[in-house]
């Protein structure tokens, strides 16, 4: 299967039966991230969360009475 890289439009291909693959078919939402922008994201990332002014916006749970 041939993918493309939403951030850089860098075309790869993938295998038909891996999981990634699954996922894109049968889920439209789901999009595509080559190694090199995931790592590089997941580096900046970990560096704005080490400067102490990354927040991240999570729902509270509520709790059901029952």
């Amino acid at each position: 299967m041939r993918v493309k890289c939403v951030i850089c439009d860098k075309i790869e291909a993938i295998e038909d039966e891996s999981l990634i693959a699954k996922r894109l078919r049968n889920r439209p939402i789901h999009t595509y991230m080559c190694d090199n922008c995931s790592t590089r994201i997941t580096e900046k990332t970990n560096a704005r969360i080490d400067t102490g002014n990354f927040r991240l916006y999570r729902t509270k749970l509520e709790k059901d009475e029952w």
